[in-house]
């Protein structure tokens, strides 16, 4: 796994599940989780994943992914969506739920991390990533587009509107995806950013600067979690804890 700050905390949470089950592979339920982005990796580590979408052809790609990485005994493509994820999760829950890149698509925010909570083993944790409205506000506003920067910001759910070819429900705010969260019974441990500045940063200033690939490495760390820097990152990462 990659070392980024999202990738640090699910390594560490992956680490007390390990702990927990007495050095056996933690399970893991990803949720909207297709291509395999996050599972083939997580497999890969020596997690037990199963991956839940709606998407026969995202679900062939993670097979095929799975079977070229060599871990497609460790993952089940299961095809369905977030109804009554609990059925489908390993025997007395996952030890960790991710829903990484969900929130922004799905039609009931909150049916969606209720059945995540209710999927996830009494001590276990579910890992939402989501589209930071913030972020797209200040992008568009830096390259100009000032009238969608305006809509936006304006906007109760970050969104365009139905005139535009905006292909995401809603996008949140540090606080919004706290709130969302807490209302489902977790208790919210952590939310920072990932891509704080990273996808601001021209490529060209990091090819031409010797050691600035390594300064913004580590300044995206230490700015992960530091408001206000972490409320302009690209995306939001929050960590919520479940029962135990």
């Amino acid at each position: 796994m990659r070392s980024d700050a999202v990738h640090r905390v699910l390594e560490a949470e992956l680490a007390q599940a390990r702990k927990r089950r007495g050095g056996q592979p933690p399970r893991v339920l990803d949720v909207g989780g297709g291509s395999g982005v996050w599972a083939v990796p997580l497999a890969s580590a020596g997690c037990a994943v199963t991956v839940v979408d709606p998407s026969p052809n995202a679900l062939a790609t993670l097979q095929r992914r799975a079977a070229d990485a060599g871990v497609a005994d460790r993952i089940t493509p299961l095809q369905g969506d977030t109804d009554a994820l609990h059925a489908v999760s390993p025997e007395g829950g996952a030890d960790l739920v991710l829903g990484h890149g969900l929130l922004e698509v799905v039609d009931d925010v909150a049916s969606a991390l209720r059945e995540m909570a209710a999927a996830t083993a009494p001590g276990g944790a579910v890992s939402v990533l989501v589209a930071n409205r913030h972020a797209a506000v200040l992008a568009r506003a830096l390259t100009g587009r000032v009238t969608e920067a305006l809509k936006l910001f304006q906007d109760p759910d970050g969104r365009l509107g139905d005139c535009t070819a905006d292909t995401l429900q809603r996008r949140f705010d540090s606080e919004s995806v706290e709130r969302v969260m807490r209302e489902a019974g977790m208790d919210v441990e952590l939310i920072q950013g990932q891509g704080v500045l990273s996808d601001i940063v021209p490529g060209s200033v990091l090819e031409s600067t010797t050691g600035a690939a390594e300064s913004l490495a580590e300044l995206e760390r230490v700015a992960a979690a530091r408001p206000p820097l972490r409320d302009i990152a690209t995306r939001l990462h929050a960590i919520g804890r479940v029962g135990g």
